[in-house]
This record gives structure tokens, C-alpha cells and sequence, in this order.
């Protein structure tokens, strides 16, 4: 592939986390995160973490697709979401709730800040 052509897939540097002590519900989540661009405001690459429930809020604009586990997402006050392989979202800025793995979950994301 060209260098203006990229395959978007886990390789090269791993940057290797867990959710903040103070967001942590329940579980030992591990995330993985290779990223693969980061240019003007805007990167993307592949996001994988282990079983495991925190609380997110998000201040950033993201799509993003699960490549493969199960997950379930569920804004503050509204029902929960299922998120299965092949599933693509989008969440916007302002959004707060949870994110439990119930399965290890891999997605690809596109992240404006």
C-alpha cells in the first residue's frame, strides 16, 4: 500500500490503559489502544478493552464500529444499548453514562476533538 493508503488494523505500538479509579463500576477493564492517525483535531485506530463497567462522559465527537465482543452503553436516564459486531455508532459531545464489556470488544473509531 501506498503511504497515502492505510489498512486500519492492531500492530505497532499498543498504548495500554484502564478507566480512572473514580469511574470504575464494577470488573478489571484493560484497554488496548493503537493509533493509527492523529492529524489536525481528528485521529482514529482500534480500541479493545476486557469485561469490565465504568462511567464515561465524552466531550469529543466519535464514530465507531465493533469489530468483535459484546458491549452495552447506556446514556444517563435513557435505556441501555447492545452493541454487537458490526454495529456503528455515533456519540456525540455532552454525552454521560456507562460503558460495560461484557464480552472483550474491539471497535475501530474516528475521534473529532
Amino acid at each position: 500500500m501506498s503511504e497515502k493508503l492505510f489498512r486500519l488494523t492492531p500492530g505497532g505500538d499498543v498504548e495500554n490503559d484502564r478507566p480512572a479509579t473514580n469511574r470504575l463500576i464494577s470488573g478489571d477493564p484493560e484497554f488496548k489502544t493503537w493509533n493509527v492517525e492523529e492529524i489536525e483535531g481528528l485521529c482514529c485506530g482500534i480500541w479493545q478493552s476486557t469485561p469490565g463497567k465504568w462511567r464515561v462522559v465524552y466531550d469529543e465527537w466519535e464514530y465507531f464500529h465493533i469489530l468483535s465482543g459484546v458491549s452495552v452503553i447506556t446514556q444517563d436516564g435513557a435505556d441501555p444499548v447492545t452493541l454487537n459486531a458490526g454495529d456503528s455508532f455515533i456519540i456525540r459531545p455532552g454525552f454521560a453514562g456507562t460503558w460495560e464489556v461484557l464480552e472483550t470488544t474491539t471497535k475501530d473509531y474516528v475521534i473529532r476533538l
